[in-house]
C-alpha cells in the first residue's frame, strides 16, 4: 500500500514542501530511501526502526520504499523522521488518519521521543502561504511555530502521542502562544554610554551611525574604548519592529541559533567574530550552506575588532554585502543568497605595535611596517565606510572623574526620532534608513546650497574623494541634519560629514 505525508525542506531561507512517498510490497525485509537524501536522512531508516517498535508498534517485515519527491531538491537533517514514521504506519494500515491537510516535521530518538529540529519559523511560514492549516512539530519547537499566526501547531513529544492523536484515543491540545512580541527597552548585553569616559567626538560619531544605519571605522591606540564604544551601539539603535524581528528570527531559525524559552529575536543582533573566523563562517556556506556571521547581523551590528588581522579574501569580501545588503554564495549545485542589510563597526590599530601617533606612548614601528599595516585595508573598502573617527588615549583626569555621561537612553530617543524622519522620507519605497540611498534619491533628498556646494569642490580637490565619497558625504550630511531636525542640509552638516573621512596617516 502507498501512503503520502508532507514535510519541508530547507533551501536558503525559505522552505519548500517535500511530499513523502511511502510504498510497503512483498519481498526481503527491507528500507530504501530515495529523492537525493544525504547521510542523515539515510540514518532515519534505523532511528524510525527503532522508534516503532519501542513504542510498542510493528515495524513491518516487508520491502519498504521511501521516496521524498521532489528529487532534484537535496534532503538534509533528521527532519524527515516524523513524517517517514507516520507514512509507514499509515502504509503498512497500523494507524488511519486524516494528514491531507498538515505538514509533519522532528527528529525521532530511538526510544521513539520527537527531537528539536532546525528551520521551524520558514517551514511555519511555507505550511500558510500553500494552504495548510495544520503543523505537526517538536514540543520544543512550537512556541517558534506559532509566531506564524492562522496555523494550527501541534505539538507532539513522542511517536505514540501522534498515533494516538491520529487515530482519534487521545487529541492533542493545540499549542497556545504565551509571549509578548514586544522588545525590551534595553538590551542586556549591551554598554551604556554613561559608563565610557571622555571621547565625546567619538559618542557622537556612533549617534550619527545609528540615525543613518553608516558604516563607522574607529582607529586608535589600544585600551582607548574602541571595543566598549562599539558594543554600546546596540543600545542606542531603534527596536526592531515585528517585521524585522521576524526576519531576523528566520535566519536564527535556519542557523539553529535560536533558544526554545525565547523563540522571537527581540533585540537587534550585535555580531562580533573573531578574527580567526573561517571564510564561511564569517560570509556563509559549507557543505550545506548555512548563514554566516554577516547574515546573522542582519538588521543588527557586525563588529570587527583589529580590522587588519581578517584575512585579505574576508576583507575584500564586505564589498558586496556594503553595497547591496545581500550575500551570494554560488556553488556548483546552485546559488543561494541570503540577506545581509548590516552597520559595520570596525576598529583597528594605527600600526602593529598600536601606538603611532599616540601622545604618550612611542610608536617602535618603522614607517614601512606602518604602511604595511594600514595598506592591509584596501581603499575600496575604506571607500566603502562613512565615518572614520580617531579614537585617543583618555586622560586620567576623565578617567577617575566621578561624572556620568549621557545615557544611552536618551541618546536612542534622538536616534528614533531621526529614524522615524527617514520612515517618512522613504515611504511606499524599499529603503530604511539613509545609507540605503542610491543616486536618484541622493539627488531628490538631499540638495544643498551653494555655499556647501563650494565647501564640497574644495573637500573633493584637496582630499582627492571618489564619487562614492561624494555620495556618501551627502548621504552622512542627511543623517546630520535629520539629527538636528533640519528639513534642509546645511554648509555645517556638509563641514561635519566631510571630517568623518579617511586622511592619509603616513
Amino acid at each position: 500500500m502507498l501512503a503520502k505525508v508532507t514535510s519541508c525542506a530547507i533551501v536558503g531561507l525559505e522552505g519548500v514542501l517535500i511530499e513523502v512517498e511511502v510504498d510497503i510490497a512483498r519481498g526481503l525485509p527491507s528500507m530504501t530511501i530515495v529523492g537525493l537524501p544525504d547521510t542523515a536522512v539515510q540514518e532515519s531508516r534505523e532511528r524510525v526502526r527503532a522508534a516503532i517498535k519501542n513504542s510498542g508498534l510493528s515495524f513491518p517485515a516487508e520491502r519498504v520504499t521511501v521516496n521524498l519527491a521532489p528529487a532534484d531538491i537535496r534532503k538534509a537533517g533528521p527532519a524527515y523522521d516524523l513524517p517517514i514514521a507516520v507514512g509507514l504506519l499509515l502504509a503498512s494500515e497500523r494507524i488511519f488518519g486524516d494528514v491531507s491537510q498538515a505538514i509533519l516535521m522532528g527528529e525521532l530518538s530511538l526510544d521513539g521521543g520527537v527531537r528539536h529540529v532546525s528551520g521551524v519559523l520558514p517551514m511555519a511560514n511555507l505550511a500558510k502561504q500553500a494552504g495548510f492549516s495544520t503543523l505537526v512539530v517538536p514540543a520544543e519547537d512550537a512556541a517558534e511555530a506559532s509566531l506564524i499566526e492562522g496555523l494550527t501547531i501541534y505539538p507532539v513529544e513522542t511517536l505514540l502521542q501522534l498515533v494516538d492523536h491520529l487515530t482519534g484515543h487521545k487529541k492533542l491540545t493545540p499549542h497556545q502562544p504565551n509571549f509578548s512580541l514586544e522588545a525590551d527597552d534595553f538590551p542586556s548585553f549591551a554598554t551604556d554610554l554613561a559608563e565610557i569616559k571622555g571621547q565625546e567626538h567619538v559618542k557622537r560619531a556612533l549617534e550619527i551611525a545609528a540615525a543613518g544605519g553608516h558604516n563607522m571605522l574607529m582607529s586608535g591606540p589600544p585600551g582607548a574604548g574602541k571595543t566598549l564604544i562599539a558594543r554600546s551601539m546596540p543600545g542606542i539603535l531603534p527596536k526592531l519592529t515585528i517585521e524585522e524581528a521576524l526576519d531576523v528570527t528566520r535566519i536564527y531559525s535556519v542557523a539553529d541559533q535560536l533558544s526554545p524559552d525565547e523563540p522571537l529575536v527581540r533585540h537587534r543582533p550585535f555580531r562580533a567574530p573573531h578574527h580567526t573566523v573561517s571564510y564561511a563562517g564569517l560570509v556563509g556556506g559549507g557543505r550545506w550552506p548555512k548563514p554566516g556571521e554577516i547574515s546573522l547581523a542582519h538588521r543588527g551590528v557586525l563588529f570587527l575588532d583589529e580590522l587588519p588581522e581578517f584575512g585579505t579574501r574576508m576583507l575584500e569580501m564586505l564589498r558586496q554585502p556594503l553595497e547591496d545588503k545581500i550575500v551570494a554564495i554560488s556553488r556548483s549545485a546552485g546559488s543561494l543568497t541570503y540577506p545581509a542589510n548590516f552597520t559595520l563597526i570596525a576598529s583597528m590599530n594605527p600600526c602593529p605595535c598600536g601606538y603611532f601617533g599616540d601622545s604618550v606612548k612611542e610608536c617602535t614601528c618603522s614607517v614601512a611596517m606602518v604602511k604595511g599595516y594600514q595598506k592591509k585595508i584596501s581603499g575600496p573598502l575604506i571607500d566603502r565606510i562613512d565615518i572614520h573617527v580617531e579614537v585617543p588615549r583618555v586622560p586620567f583626569e576623565k578617567l577617575s572623574s566621578q561624572r556620568v555621561g549621557e545615557p544611552s537612553a536618551r541618546v536612542r530617543e534622538r536616534v528614533e526620532a531621526a529614524r522615524a524622519i527617514q520612515r517618512e522620507r522613504f515611504e511606499g519605497t524599499t529603503l530604511q534608513t539613509n545609507a540605503d540611498m542610491g543616486p536618484a534619491e541622493i539627488r531628490k533628498f538631499c540638495p544643498i546650497d551653494e555655499t556647501s556646494t563650494n565647501l564640497l569642490k574644495a573637500a573633493m580637490q584637496q582630499m582627492q574623494l571618489s564619487a562614492r565619497a561624494y555620495h556618501r558625504i551627502l548621504k552622512l550630511a542627511r543623517t546630520i541634519a535629520d539629527l538636528a531636525g533640519a528639513e534642509q542640509i546645511k554648509t555645517a552638516h556638509i563641514a561635519e560629514a566631510i571630517q568623518y573621512r579617511p586622511r592619509l596617516r603616513v
